[in-house]
């Protein structure tokens, strides 16, 4: 039994999309048995281009039912049955996000229609549910609309059904559907994840932490390391359960947050930035023992970056007077957790004495209520000095003296 589905959204940031209007077809492999087809009340903004593309306006979902209203009748026509769509993980992962927003756990096992087509089509200019369907001469009576593009992939369905005449396509998706595989697994690991910058934990099923790190992106970096080909991530690939995140606006922040809750993280650094013989270079630090670097610098590609911004400068001590952090008082302002927050960090007499999060710039307008937001370190200031001077080189902050 299958539910031939398609999803409309209002077009919003990447999981923070809502669903606008849903077609849903119960097909048993010959016939439709059931169909459900609404409007959805997003109860967001739809987007311009959105409503561009669609025809839905703000006008035809302020009077549609709320999902919360329809849900019950999604979950009954479906139940028992496998997902089938064009391009199904964006209409099966609206579901999961909306059924997610109730506290409900929707799961169903799915079908792509797009990997079938490649395979039984072959040769298409395009699998593109339109251009696929004007290809073969399947009807699109409204295109980009969930009725006529769910009613499209129902006949696109059934002739895939039918042209896969050994059943071993379809019964192999089932299978694989059916069956815990790891691809499943990793969408269900990373589904949830925003794509935004924060320190990403990967757990095991007790709880035992496994990797963590501060990334840019924590949805795609989890998705690449959980599908990498590289032995060195085959251990945790094999034994992660559970991904958690806190949001985290720049990687020197993360370090302190890290340390603060006595996480280390083992930090290898391989080349350093020196000044010898009147001129800027990088090198590795094992083959320069006696010279302290200027800073250090974990990859080639990072010390390129650091090596050409340092030969910009002319001398070495207008260079050096950026990176130098003796003597400063300061706040260091930067992005916070969420949206409006802004994070600071202390730097008294050249030295990390505090960090903290506030909304309202007055809140940090005296020293007096500095301090009460003020979170103290509980670790040695010196493990973040290197982080601060490349942190001063890349402009991570906007830095101010301190109020008094």
């Amino acid at each position: 039994m299958y539910s031939i589905i398609d999803i409309e959204s209002n077009g919003a940031a990447f999981r923070e999309e809502q669903i606008t209007e849903i077609a849903i077809y119960k097909f048993d492999g010959h016939q439709i048995l059931d169909q459900f087809i609404s409007m959805v009340n997003p109860l967001s903004e739809i987007t311009p281009f959105v409503q561009k593309l669609t025809g839905i306006t703000p006008n035809m979902v302020r009077t549609a039912p709320k999902f919360f209203e329809i849900a019950k009748r999604i979950v009954e026509i479906t139940e028992n049955t496998t997902v089938v769509g064009h391009n199904v993980d964006f209409d099966y992962r609206m579901l999961r996000q909306s059924f997610g927003a109730l506290g409900f756990e929707f799961e169903r096992e799915t079908i792509d229609t797009i990997p079938l087509a490649r395979k039984l089509i072959p040769d298409e200019k395009s699998y593109s549910l339109s251009k696929l369907c004007k290809s073969i001469g399947i009807p699109l009576t409204e295109k980009h609309r969930a009725g006529g593009d769910a009613r499209a992939t129902l006949d696109l369905f059934k002739l895939l059904m039918l042209k896969d005449q050994s059943a071993e396509i379809i019964q192999k998706q089932q299978e694989e559907a059916r069956s815990k595989t790891f691809l499943n697994k990793i969408r269900k690991l990373t589904e949830n994840l925003p794509s935004k910058k924060g320190l990403v934990y990967f757990q095991d099923e007790n709880g035992k932490l496994l990797y963590l790190d501060f990334v840019t992106d924590l949805y795609r970096i989890s998705k690449n390391v959980l599908n990498s080909k590289a032995k060195k991530w085959y251990h945790i690939q094999q034994l992660t359960e559970q991904i958690n995140y806190e949001l985290v606006g720049n990687e020197v922040l993360a370090r302190i947050m890290m340390l603060n809750k006595k996480i280390t993280k083992d930090e290898r650094a391989l080349f350093g930035l020196f000044f010898i013989n009147e001129k800027f270079s990088i090198k590795r630090l094992t083959s320069v023992k006696k010279i302290k670097p200027l800073v250090k610098l974990k990859t080639f590609s990072q010390s390129s970056k650091v090596l050409k911004y340092a030969e910009e400068f002319s001398d070495f001590e207008t260079f050096n007077s950026i990176i130098n952090l003796e003597d400063r008082n300061e706040l260091w302002i930067s992005e916070g957790r969420t949206l409006g927050e802004k994070s600071f960090i202390i730097i008294e007499n050249g030295i990390l004495s505090g960090f903290g999060f506030y909304e309202l710039y007055h809140q940090i307008k005296s020293w007096e209520m500095i301090k009460k937001l003020k979170i103290d370190i509980s670790f040695e200031p010196k493990l973040l000095e290197n982080y601060l001077k490349l942190a001063l080189l890349k402009n991570y902050f906007e830095i101010i003296s301190i109020p008094k």
